[in-house]
């Protein structure tokens, strides 16, 4: 009697177990899935500011960067015209890149250091600048329309200090310019306005 029932105990513990067992089946490890390691996001290209302060401090720009980024800044309709800072830091970036032995745009780096000082109102060093791109390349129309504006400028302040013989001067030479930015780039439609209308626009900002 005694065997049987420890036989029977037995069997209980033993079935027991593997109730237990099912009841509370071990969880199959999870293989851990290989995480992808986070991807560092790619630098994004520095704003055009950033970049021409950067390029005071150390981080210098080749004459052809120094022309597209100028160019670009200096796009007609650019709210960079208007920031001084901006226009300032242009300024000197230009002018130590004038000193860079590649010749390669040095038209254009005279040009739109013209364009800066134009914008600044420091017409005589814009007109010299403007001149000095125009012996370098003729040909360009920016540098006629810049130069355009400038003597119609000229013959502005000319006229109302009553100077009429020097104003028609520079009102000959305005539409000399002008003439030639037309030549050169036909399609432009800013260089078919009337020069006095743009002068105008300008002095009443």
């Amino acid at each position: 009697m005694m065997r049987r029932i420890v036989a029977a105990w037995l069997a209980l513990g033993l079935l027991g177990g593997t109730v237990g067992c099912s009841m509370t089946p071990m969880a199959p490890p999870v293989e851990s899935a290989a995480m992808p390691l986070p991807v560092e996001p790619s630098r994004p290209p520095s704003s055009d500011s950033a970049r021409l302060k950067e390029s005071l401090t150390g981080h210098e720009m080749t004459p052809s960067e120094v022309a597209e980024l100028s160019d670009r800044l200096l796009a007609d309709g650019s709210q960079a015209l208007n920031d001084q800072q901006t226009m300032a830091r242009l300024e000197l970036v230009i002018l130590k890149t004038l000193k860079d032995p590649d010749k390669t745009y040095r038209a254009a780096m005279w040009r739109n250091l013209g364009i800066i000082h134009y914008h600044q109102q420091k017409y005589k060093q814009a007109e010299h600048d403007l001149q000095s791109a125009n012996e370098l390349n003729p040909k360009n129309p920016r540098t006629h329309f810049y130069l355009a504006c400038l003597f119609a400028h000229k013959g502005r302040i000319y006229e109302k200090a009553g100077k009429t013989r020097a104003s028609q001067q520079q009102y000959k030479r305005a539409a000399i310019e002008i003439g030639l930015a037309r030549k050169f780039e036909p399609s432009n439609a800013l260089y078919k306005q009337d020069l006095k209308q743009i002068i105008q626009q300008e002095n009443g900002k």
